[in-house]
């Protein structure tokens, strides 16, 4: 038996190490989509494989109809996407090659398990410059949690193109954290723009998660040398990017603000509150509120699949609140706050709550800032009791994920 723990231990901490995350993550999440079916199949919602079709074929409509058109925008005789068109993008290379038939399913399974093998390195760079303390138990464990015991994991194994989405710009967020971190001069300043660019074409308020590694880049190298210079290299790619997007919405619709929400196909659900309010409105606020940090889902019907607490499903993330009183002088923890802050406003004013999930989806968004904020708080804690809460995160979320994969027809 001590034998057993200890190999378990042993392999525990190998999760602080980005390998071994990839691996442990890639596993999990494969066996995850079998509940649903194969994982190289191809989701009825898979639209970034048929736009970045189109893109191939030198057009911003469809080229090819999906078998299914819920939710996408039909405007002038043709089929549009809604959403920002960078994931498409990413998957140009992939479709070129095998078609709208290759398997979004998989393709989200690959990127989700690069993000915690990211997230390990993120957690390992912040300590090595004293962002944080945290040891490699802390960190392994840390790791564990998102894999497993966040939202992260709901949306892992079942593709479609709201979850691609999300776990991807999730990705670009990731890299621009760690690029702020680790790169220093000129390719620092470059690099993090075009991936906060990369992050706003994929989910247009993740800009915000942007504040802080802004903020740090401009702290670290304040006092050099060619800073104007510097933030030139950091703001062009997002500006230019950002021009490239309203003019990719002119060319679809007429208007450079006009994203498609206008003609989209949406559930009948969602009709009335859109014909009322529009998309987005204070009118959301309550109930967005309520099924993001209140609401509890247990016990676990079809029903009620649609959101849940963050704190009370990943209980890990009350630590936030102690790394808030711990650093509240601390420019960083400031900063980190204000990306959550700021990334949260358009979740809140957006129409629905993420329709069937188990889980606040939408926090995924912010969640890079708040597992700092949270990392900071865990230092120095019983190490005994941060896996406690760990394991209690895993066994919430791990029904939510079997329900969710007999569901996978209704999921966008």
């Amino acid at each position: 038996m001590k034998r057993l723990q200890t190999a378990f231990i042993q392999t525990l901490l190998q999760l602080s190490k980005p390998f071994y995350a990839f691996l442990f993550a890639f596993v999990f999440y494969l066996i995850f989509s079998t509940l649903a079916g194969s994982p190289f199949r191809v989701r009825e919602f898979a639209y970034f494989n048929y736009l970045a079709d189109a893109f191939l074929h030198g057009q911003l409509n469809l080229r090819v109809i999906p078998p299914l058109t819920h939710d996408l925008s039909f405007f002038d005789g043709k089929y549009y996407l809604y959403w920002p068109p960078m994931p498409a993008v990413v998957l140009m290379p992939f479709v070129a090659v095998f078609g709208v038939g290759f398997s979004d399913v998989l393709f989200t399974i690959l990127v989700a398990s690069v993000n915690v093998s990211l997230l390990a390195k993120l957690l390992q760079e912040a300590d090595a410059k004293k962002l944080l303390e945290l040891d490699s138990e802390y960190r392994a464990m840390l790791v564990l949690f998102f894999a497993l015991g966040t939202v992260h994991a709901t949306l892992a194994p079942f593709g479609g193109v709201w979850f691609t989405a999300q776990i991807l710009g999730f990705l670009f967020v990731l890299l621009a954290y760690l690029a702020a971190i680790k790169l220093e001069g000129i390719p620092a300043f470059i690099t993090t723009g075009v991936l906060i660019a990369c992050a706003m074409l994929t989910r247009n308020h993740l800009i915000f998660t942007g504040i802080w590694p802004v903020f740090y880049l401009l702290q670290k190298h304040w006092k050099q040398k060619h800073l104007f210079l510097n933030a030139l290299c950091l703001f062009l790619p997002i500006l230019a990017m950002g021009l490239l997007f309203l003019a990719y919405n002119q060319i679809r619709f007429g208007s450079p603000l006009e994203l498609g929400m206008k003609y989209h196909q949406m559930s009948p659900f969602f009709i009335e509150d859109y014909n009322k309010y529009g998309a987005f409105n204070i009118h959301y606020i309550p109930i967005n509120f309520y099924y993001q940090y209140i609401y509890y889902p247990f016990p676990l019907s079809a029903e009620n699949l649609i959101g849940g607490s963050l704190f009370l499903l990943s209980p890990v993330l009350f630590y936030a609140f102690r790394g808030l009183k711990l650093g509240y002088r601390n420019p960083n923890i400031v900063m980190w706050l204000i990306s959550i802050l700021f990334t949260s406003l358009p979740i809140f004013l957006l129409m629905g709550t993420g329709w069937v999930q188990f889980g606040p989806r939408y926090t995924l968004d912010y969640t890079v800032p708040l597992l700092l904020l949270t990392a900071f708080g865990v230092q120095a804690i019983s190490k005994r009791f941060l896996f406690f809460l760990v394991i209690l995160s895993i066994l919430q979320y791990l029904p939510g994920i079997i329900i969710l994969s007999q569901y996978q027809g209704t999921i966008r």
